[in-house]
């Protein structure tokens, strides 16, 4: 099948590479010149564990190209997978996902199944259908097929779906769909056929659910340090309940990303528009902003002044497996720590050079996590990348000039960092104020 994508981004390029290694040439399509240009070196524009392999596999499937038109015109089923980002009032700018639609309807021939990929609030899909209809000489139908991929496990997900869903209206696209997706399916796992706005509902109702679960464990964690509870073994006992799924109730210092605060926020504002108050997404927003700034806050009541102290950072990605920062709780923490008067040294395995890049404030990009420790007054440690969790401790201790370590992803053993004499402070295990 002749594929086209438009969109280079983490949702675009994996599944571009994704349905060529299903056998499908793949044509990918970007305005940014230099994504391009990157491509065709035979680079990938950003890291993501597994994908570089599977694009070198199927380059020779591939094309990369600036323009729709030609490219849209001989693709017999065209993905749109363009940013989507957050605008002030918590909406999401569909100016990108329109004028991609009008270029493609002014391509000489026209695909006849267009395909929502990127994450669009609910009623898109119509509005889109609306459009076409008015601006397109040939009949398209517009599909809606909305992703469901990890960063950092993103091929893995597009490899072997938990599910796919499909929201359309004809026969033609169903089946043709069917036909795109069916390699992917041999688990057994489903392709779930529904209407345009179901299928958009779907999406945002999966990404808010998972952040109130993120919410909920990091709001108990705050309780459970004031009452003395130990987080971790109250999120074994309740979570060992068949009803309730552990996925995601792991305690921390709040999620970041492109997604989640994105749509919990897009949610919210169709809520609005419908003039319905959406409370416990609203509230969910508010504790993971409350959660960011914990690990300051218990720095600043250990340390009294911050002044002229030197802190060490470990992790700046907004999760491990990736080099995104989009809305990285590094980045808030690394400019109220500067605000405050600190100095940061900080280490990321992929990250450094995006979080330079999107940091307000400047900090020292340490060669090493050793590096970043060397004679700090402390060290907080924002994301969990499994090199850390196999440090030397008798060795970081030695290169802490406090050994005083704030683990904002619960990583190590209060006991053993006791015996070691590293005084340490996780989240929902032991209160500086308990």
């Amino acid at each position: 099948m002749e594929i086209a994508i438009i969109g280079t981004g983490y949702v675009g390029l994996v599944a571009g590479v994704c349905f060529a290694d299903a056998g499908h040439q793949v044509t990918c399509i970007d305005s940014n010149r230099e994504k391009i240009a990157t491509l065709l070196e035979g680079k990938l524009p950003f890291f993501e564990p597994g994908l570089g392999d599977l694009f070198h596999r199927n380059y020779k499937r591939m094309k990369f190209v600036f323009e729709v038109g030609e490219a849209s015109s001989k693709a017999e089923i065209l993905f749109v997978a363009v940013g989507t980002p957050e605008e002030e009032d918590g909406s999401a700018d569909l100016s990108f996902t329109f004028e991609v639609l009008k270029q493609i309807c002014q391509a000489p021939q026209k695909p006849k199944i267009v395909v929502l990929k990127s994450t669009v609030p609910v009623g898109t899909a119509q509005r889109a259908q609306a459009f076409c209809d008015a601006h397109s000489a040939s009949a398209i139908e517009i599909v809606s097929n909305p992703e469901f991929l990890k960063q950092g496990g993103a091929v893995d997900d597009f490899m072997n779906p938990d599910r796919v869903v499909i929201g359309c209206r004809s026969e033609e696209a169903k089946i043709t769909l069917e036909r795109l997706y069916e390699p992917f399916l041999k688990n057994g796992n489903p392709i779930m056929f529904m209407d345009n706005s179901s299928a958009e509902m779907t999406k945002y109702a999966a990404n808010s659910f998972l952040a109130l679960k993120i919410s909920f464990i990091n709001e108990l964690a705050l309780l459970s340090d004031k009452v003395g509870a130990d987080i971790n073994q109250v999120r074994r006992g309740f979570s060992s309940d068949s009803r309730i799924n552990p996925a995601f109730f792991e305690p921390g210092i709040g999620y970041g990303g492109s997604c989640f605060p994105k749509d919990l926020r897009a949610l919210l504002h169709t809520g609005r528009e419908h003039k319905l108050e959406m409370k416990l997404l609203k509230a969910a927003d508010e504790v993971n902003e409350r959660q960011k700034s914990v690990l300051v806050q218990r720095l600043k009541h250990r340390l009294e002044d911050l002044n002229e102290r030197r802190i060490a950072i470990w992790g700046l990605s907004f999760k491990p497996n990736t080099d995104d920062v989009r809305r990285a709780p590094s980045l808030s923490i690394i400019e109220e720590l500067v605000r405050l008067g600190a100095s940061v040294s900080a280490f990321d395995p992929v990250a450094m050079k995006n979080a330079k890049l999107a940091c307000k404030v400047f900090f020292e990009a340490a060669e090493s996590a050793q590096d970043a420790a060397r004679g700090s007054d402390a060290l907080l440690l924002i994301t969990e990348w499994n090199e850390f969790k196999s440090v030397d401790l008798k060795e970081l201790r030695s290169l802490l000039k406090i050994p005083l370590i704030f683990d904002g992803r619960n990583i190590f053993d209060p006991t053993k960092m006791k015996k070691l004499g590293i005084e340490y402070y996780g989240i929902g295990r032991q209160s500086l104020d308990h």
